[in-house]
């Protein structure tokens, strides 16, 4: 059993740029089977040895054990009891790998987890714990309840770690649903580069999660004072003290914040990977600021598992 409106924080896609001349850091999106059956018949490739090491190596992995890190849920193959407030939920490993997640991401799509058929997903929208959210009325994508954010919350191990894993419920932004549903995928391609390189994955910081930390910067001056009107008295040059500090990009008299930021460790040191993924609707110019900015640009491929390989036009096309 287990127990702002202020315009200095500013988002380019709320508004047209003019497109620079800059390369974009493309990385090809997708994960899983590929749609061709001779793809996963050894006898149709040549076979490398340390190739079939690493898969027996990796048989096992799963992109979101990390998520479960912290979390004090079930991780065998039956149904335990947990226990959250005066509910009581049945969960498995695939049940638990599906909060934590879900969780950190706050929307994903349902293509981009293991088996969108999988029975794990209607049994916790059954139970209460996520429900699903349309996706231009094609795909579907699942985001937690206020119930399964709790009980991810409720289970943690350690509570005291300011650099935790953050968890989220709900739609934040209904207008960017489809984008935010993509963050996912991304993520999956990224770690599993990040992987073969021997990185170890500590957290995901998604943009909200930064935009709330530099909020908290700007109003501190503010912070417990009743004369105060609201309004930031920070200047230029703290701003970008301030980002330099978070290592995000200032120019243009704005800091930048990606999709979201994949913490980890590498050859014994800390490091971060900022992400962005761009769709079709983004105008050249914020997919120009990003290629500035430094960030992974990666091309939103929700609704198809796998994704595809980028087509070199593309990036002609949102640079304008």
């Amino acid at each position: 059993m287990y127990g702002g409106n202020d315009p200095r924080w500013d988002d380019p896609r709320d508004r047209d740029q003019d497109p620079c001349d800059v390369d974009v850091h493309w990385i090809k999106l997708g994960r899983g089977p590929s749609d061709d059956p001779l793809d996963d018949d050894p006898r149709q490739r040549d076979e490398d040895p340390r190739d079939r090491e690493r898969d027996f190596r990796e048989r096992d992995h799963d992109p979101r054990d990390v998520f479960l890190r912290d979390l004090d849920l079930p991780r065998g193959l039956e149904r335990e009891l947990v226990l959250d407030r005066d509910h009581r939920y049945e969960l498995n490993l695939e049940d638990s790998r599906t909060l934590g997640a879900t969780g950190v991401f706050r929307v994903v799509s349902e293509s981009d987890l293991r088996d969108p058929r999988d029975e794990s997903l209607r049994h916790l929208r059954d139970q209460g714990l996520i429900r699903s959210v349309s996706l231009d009325g094609r795909e579907r994508a699942v985001t937690l309840t206020d119930r399964g954010e709790h009980l991810l919350h409720a289970h943690r191990r350690d509570r005291e770690d300011e650099r935790e894993q953050a968890f989220h419920a709900d739609v934040l932004r209904p207008r960017e649903l489809t984008h935010d549903a993509s963050l996912y995928g991304a993520y999956l391609t990224v770690e599993e580069r990040l992987r073969d390189e021997g990185a170890d994955i500590r957290r995901i910081v998604l943009e909200e999660d930064l935009k709330r930390e530099y909020q908290s910067f700007l109003q501190e001056h503010n912070r417990g004072r009743p004369d105060s009107d609201g309004r930031p008295d920070r200047d230029a040059r703290e701003i970008e003290s301030w980002a330099r500090e978070h290592d995000l990009p200032y120019f243009d008299e704005s800091v930048r914040f990606p999709d979201f930021r994949i913490e980890y460790a590498l050859d014994g040191r800390d490091r971060h990977e900022d992400v962005e993924v761009l769709t079709p609707h983004y105008r050249g110019g914020h997919a120009a600021s990003r290629a500035r900015a430094g960030f992974t640009c990666i091309r939103a491929s929700t609704g198809r598992r796998g994704g595809r390989g980028l087509d070199p036009r593309l990036a002609e096309e949102f640079l304008g």
